[in-house]
């Protein structure tokens, strides 16, 4: 009798670019792992097939973007999910401060239960949508993967980035292509740059394409709503605080 084999089987940790891309913070990466490839599938954040990929497809495929990332940085990850690519950067760099914004609560608590597991002080999880958190937030680096189409992206990210920031949008093979058709909205909506790079050449087979996009001093920055920025802003301070953080 002939079985098929499990689809949601793990895969074997591909070691070499696991210890390049994390370093000595690579138990952690497992432990990340270990939450994506469990819970995350139970409650819906990642697909039962992407198991088997979810090292070279997911976790490492977001952690080689933090190459991008200077040191220090603070850093907003839009539209987080599972955690990615925010809490792979976090993991791959303990330098950066990272905040996840995602507005569905069931994310949001999936995301605080790894976050509080991992222990991962550098990271803080806010319940937001990324319109809600302009004049609350002021990151070095946005970042997002897989959550809209560029410009649409920019107009989300720019915001909350400071005059020099840069959004970091993780893309495809299309990268190319949807960068030239979005060049006219990019300059509209204060952008000053943009360039296509490739990361993780050195670990991964297939390296992680970025579009890099510079924000300028031209960028709408304002606030949401008076009540609704002040519940967004009193979410976040109670976020940071319970993890570490100076009130």
């Amino acid at each position: 009798m002939t079985t098929t084999p499990d689809a949601t089987a793990p895969p074997d940790e591909p070691a070499g670019a696991v210890a390049a891309l994390f370093g000595g913070r690579a138990e952690l990466a497992r432990g990340f792992f270990g939450h994506l490839s469990t819970t995350a599938v139970a409650r819906g954040l990642i697909g039962p097939r992407e198991v088997p990929r979810l090292w070279e497809r997911h976790l490492l495929n977001c952690a080689a973007v933090a190459e991008l990332v200077p040191a220090g940085a603070s850093l907003v990850d839009v539209g987080s999910g599972a955690g990615l690519p925010g809490i792979a950067i976090a993991i791959a760099r303990a330098d950066v401060s990272v905040t996840l914004v995602e507005p569905l609560q069931r994310r949001v608590t999936w995301l605080e239960e790894v976050v509080a597991d991992l222990g991962l002080e550098n990271v803080t999880v806010c319940r937001a949508r990324a319109e809600e958190v302009r004049g609350v937030l002021a990151a070095d680096v946005a970042t997002a993967r897989a959550v809209a189409a560029l410009p649409v992206l920019a107009g989300w990210c720019l915001p909350l980035v400071r005059p020099g920031g840069r959004l970091l949008a993780v893309k495809g093979r299309t990268a190319s292509e949807e960068l030239t058709a979005s060049i006219d909205d990019l300059t509209r909506l204060g952008a000053t740059g943009w360039e296509i790079r490739t990361c993780g050449e050195a670990a991964l087979a297939e390296p992680t394409t970025v579009v890099c996009v510079t924000a300028g001093t031209g960028v709408r920055r304002g606030g949401p709503g008076r009540r609704r920025g002040a519940r967004v802003r009193s979410t976040f301070e109670k976020s940071r605080r319970g993890r570490g953080a100076p009130g």
